[in-house]
């Protein structure tokens, strides 16, 4: 991905496309970013999971984009939204990201701006998968390997985003039976893995563990992940318990910083709220409890002098953008 040249002008040609520019932004939208300023300084980091949806006109930028410009020129445009401080990098899951390609996308944004990077399912994911169906084929034999992490996802990232890392979340996928049972060889591998990372992490970046199964939110993993000062995710997905159902982990495992990913609303699938919510520019279902209760976590964590990094996905209510200034305005209300 090419980073945009620096001091070049809004409009100007980019591989002979035009440069994707950032959506007016309404009085009342500037008004949230300003309060959340001034209440909480820049501990605050709001954003969406990717950014390349043509169906954010008007909401992110200006004019008729498609998806592939977007995804390579739309981040500078997004950056400028006064409420979007972050984002997280889902596509290094699915395929991991050399330094050159974590450089051009920093070079896109400010200084403030903080990325969310997803570890690669290289290592994260417990079974090989067949491209295309996902069907499990194999056990992985890079799951968890510190070696792998560090080589193909953790100094990547370091090098190139420096300190606009935010936070490097290890989402492991839904785990086969034989690791279930055997909690404790998981927490061995998981031990290994952090012990390697997190010293190669700068400080003021975060390391993070994001689960899809339910029945590993255990005191066990709280005290591991306390004892290597890895946060756990807050993971609100249709395959894991509410929000409420979780916070026992995350007060197991304070103080620290919150990271959080609103990923999917319960009772939906992914491929069912996306066929059913595109082009994402509204919201669709509003889930007015789980963002209630995720705004009192966020203040509560920025109230204690701690960070938040929150990123939501369109799947969580129908338009990540409206979502964002939605929590923005919930988090203002509280008393």
């Amino acid at each position: 991905m090419d980073a945009v040249p620096a001091g070049a002008p809004q409009g100007a040609l980019f591989d002979g496309a035009p440069a994707v520019l950032p959506a007016a932004t309404d009085a009342h939208v500037r008004a949230l970013a300003q309060a959340l300023q001034v209440r909480w300084g820049g501990r605050l980091h709001l954003g969406t999971s990717s950014w390349h949806f043509p169906g954010w006109q008007g909401l992110v930028w200006q004019g008729r984009h498609g998806d592939a410009l977007l995804s390579r020129h739309g981040l500078q445009a997004y950056a400028q939204h006064p409420l979007l401080r972050c984002v997280s990098l889902d596509r290094a899951f699915y395929r991991p990201l050399d330094a050159a390609t974590y450089r051009a996308l920093a070079a896109q944004v400010p200084e403030h701006f903080r990325f969310v990077v997803k570890a690669a399912a290289l290592v994260c994911d417990a079974v090989q998968r067949a491209p295309g169906t996902g069907a499990a084929l194999q056990p992985n034999p890079q799951f968890l390997d510190p070696a792998a992490a560090l080589r193909l996802c953790v100094q990547p990232a370091v090098d190139g985003l420096g300190p606009q890392l935010g936070a490097l979340v290890f989402q492991l996928s839904p785990l086969p039976a034989t690791w279930l049972r055997d909690t404790a060889a998981l927490h061995r591998r998981l031990a290994d893995l952090l012990a390697a990372v997190v010293p190669a992490v700068p400080a003021g970046s975060l390391v993070a563990l994001e689960l899809r199964d339910a029945e590993l939110l255990t005191p066990p993993l709280a005290a591991l992940l306390r004892s290597h000062g890895v946060r756990c995710c807050l993971g609100l997905h249709d395959r894991l318990p509410a929000i409420d159902a979780q916070l026992p982990m995350q007060r197991a495992t304070w103080p620290g910083d919150l990271v959080c990913r609103w990923n999917l609303q319960r009772g939906q699938r992914y491929a069912q709220a996306r066929d059913r919510w595109a082009p994402f520019d509204r919201l669709q279902a509003p889930d007015v409890p789980t963002r209630t209760t995720l705004a009192r976590v966020v203040a509560g964590t920025l109230n204690a002098g701690h960070r938040a990094f929150v990123t939501i996905n369109n799947k969580a209510e129908g338009s990540a953008p409206l979502s964002v200034i939605a929590l923005a305005e919930a988090l203002l209300g509280l008393p």
